[in-house]
């Protein structure tokens, strides 16, 4: 049975709501599908719920779908380095739910919303940012974040509708979760500080964990 994250209505969650219950997205760069389940569940255990292969990884619409088989149904799973529209809709049929960007392209915003999947796009400036909005979607990941800092961060939350959520992601580590939160992030998306194909599978656990200890500390 999926969390009820729609707070006790019995009500299916919607891919918004299962963002939201953990807003930290595991960014799978170069996951291969033989590791897709194992990794998969070693991250569901350490408290992640939401998880993205990005396209430049090896078949990544097969690992898409291993992970969406392989775990309960309040982890949201999808796609990230989306830059086409027709990758969206291979994005939905391979079971996932969510599409993530490195720039803001209202097409493949668009396209995402039309299928019923969620998007994040990625933005750096306010007039991305708007664009993102005006596009239809409300969650916006800053990228790359190091290169800006919670400063930056805060000085978009003050121009932005109220309800607009950014996510840091780029060079965002545990120790720095609690200075961005400060600042108004909403979550996060963890790439090499959590998974590089590389890592021991127990080092990812290790990371994981300090991640979401990290957040949780900041509620």
């Amino acid at each position: 049975m999926s969390h009820d994250a729609s707070g006790g209505s019995g009500e299916v969650p919607t891919n918004e709501q299962r963002l939201l219950q953990l807003p930290l997205v595991g960014i799978l760069r170069g996951l291969p599908p033989a590791q897709a389940a194992e990794v998969g569940q070693l991250l569901y255990a350490q408290g992640l719920r939401v998880l993205e292969v990005p396209l430049n990884s090896p078949e990544p619409f097969t690992s898409v779908r291993i992970l969406r088989d392989s775990l309960p149904a309040d982890c949201l799973v999808g796609t990230g380095t989306v830059l086409e529209p027709e990758d969206v809709l291979r994005t939905r049929d391979a079971g996932g739910q969510l599409v993530v960007a490195p720039n803001c392209d209202a097409r493949v915003i668009g396209a995402a919303l039309g299928a019923g999947l969620l998007a994040l796009p990625g933005v750096a400036t306010a007039t991305e940012a708007f664009a993102a909005l005006r596009a239809g979607t409300r969650h916006l990941k800053l990228f790359p974040a190091n290169s800006f800092g919670p400063g930056y961060l805060k000085a978009l939350r003050e121009v932005l509708p109220p309800g607009t959520c950014l996510y840091p992601v780029g060079g965002v580590g545990a120790a720095t979760i609690a200075d961005w939160v400060a600042a108004g992030a909403a979550g996060f998306g963890f790439g090499g500080d959590l998974y590089r194909p590389a890592y021991e599978l127990e080092e990812v656990g290790l990371r994981a964990s300090r991640l979401v200890a990290a957040w949780r500390a900041t509620r």
